[in-house]
């Protein structure tokens, strides 16, 4: 298959399919749904069905600019850059009238503040920084195994108020062994690396504070606000890499035509889009229920790789997808 063709063609649909969710989601956001709870949940995991598939291929562009001499922090800034810019843009031309640029205190700006960081500088930090050290098969068991950290989590922190049942543990729990047969995939070997794999760690644990955080700022901020300020803080504390790292790509490099199209399917539809749409399937879904679809994303990666690099689907992907799909249906259960 030609690449820049598949670029071309995945990106335009992908734009005309995310501007009308993304109208569903700013025109749901200040008013209380008028479909019902069993419609709403349905659209929720429709958006996460997507928004996960648009995640699992960006290994696509993300390794085009890897090619052209990017740095994964580097695209990482440039990514969180354009996704900000056309954000503030987008909120300042058609939500000027509820724009705002605090949160109400100072403890509600600490907590985006930590969304920064545990949704975007330290979670692409240590995941990538991962690659270096580990194998590509312990970073993807490691950070996919997030949902059950984020479960954790929010059963310590909401124990009185968020109890989940022995359907819903059993659900994850299933999910989360189809995740490791689809990422292993009949080598059931391991080659352990310390270092390598305590980052990865980091990066699943960052994404399993994330989602924890996000439960608690949906029920007070709209779903562009947060997402905004998760982009901003992730910029900011991107920076202190640059003082031990320096260096940037030219702009002669940003604008060539191999990296800028690459950027902006990161920028708008990877980073823009998507972190809205998930933010918003965490409103709706709930934490622990959203970040179940994480499971899924070793799933859209190996169909991307069949049909791009035609690798081979096995009998263990199969397994480990039924599996998945079943410990999802499960956990989606709520009593």
């Amino acid at each position: 298959m030609n690449i820049h063709l598949f670029h071309g063609n995945y990106y335009y649909f992908l734009l005309f399919c995310f501007n009308n969710l993304l109208y569903l989601c700013a025109h749901k956001q200040n008013r209380t749904m008028t479909y019902s709870g069993e419609g709403k949940t349905g659209w929720g995991h429709f958006v996460a069905f997507l928004t996960v598939a648009v995640w699992g291929s960006t290994f696509v562009f993300t390794k085009m600019l890897l090619l052209n001499g990017l740095s994964p922090a580097q695209i990482f800034t440039l990514r969180f850059i354009i996704a900000y810019a056309l954000l503030l843009a987008f909120e300042l031309t058609t939500r000027w009238q509820s724009f705002r640029l605090f949160s109400a205190s100072l403890r509600d700006e600490f907590i985006m503040l930590l969304l920064g960081i545990t949704g975007g500088s330290a979670y692409f930090l240590t995941e990538n920084a991962a690659m270096l050290y580990t194998t590509a098969t312990n970073t993807s068991l490691i950070v996919c195994s997030c949902p059950l950290f984020a479960m954790l989590l929010v059963a310590l922190v909401y124990r009185k108020s968020e109890r989940f049942s022995s359907l819903q543990v059993v659900g994850s729990l299933l999910a989360c062994l189809g995740m490791a047969v689809v990422v292993l995939n009949g080598h059931f070997v391991l080659h352990l690396s310390p270092l390598g794999d305590m980052l990865a760690f980091g990066a699943c644990i960052c994404w399993a504070v994330y989602s924890l955080l996000m439960k608690d700022v949906t029920k007070r901020y709209s779903t562009f606000f947060i997402t905004r300020k998760v982009f901003f803080y992730g910029l900011v504390t991107i920076m202190p890499y640059y003082l031990l790292f320096p260096g940037f790509p030219s702009m002669e490099v940003i604008f060539s035509s191999q990296v800028l199209w690459n950027l902006l399917f990161l920028g708008v539809v990877a980073s823009m889009v998507c972190f809205l749409l998930w933010n918003w399937v965490i409103r709706v879904l709930g934490a622990v229920v959203a970040t179940n679809w994480v499971y899924f994303n070793p799933i859209v990666t190996i169909l991307f790789a069949w049909w791009l690099l035609h690798e081979q689907i096995t009998p263990w992907f199969i397994l480990g997808t039924l599996l998945i799909l079943a410990g999802m249906y499960l956990c989606d259960k709520r009593k």
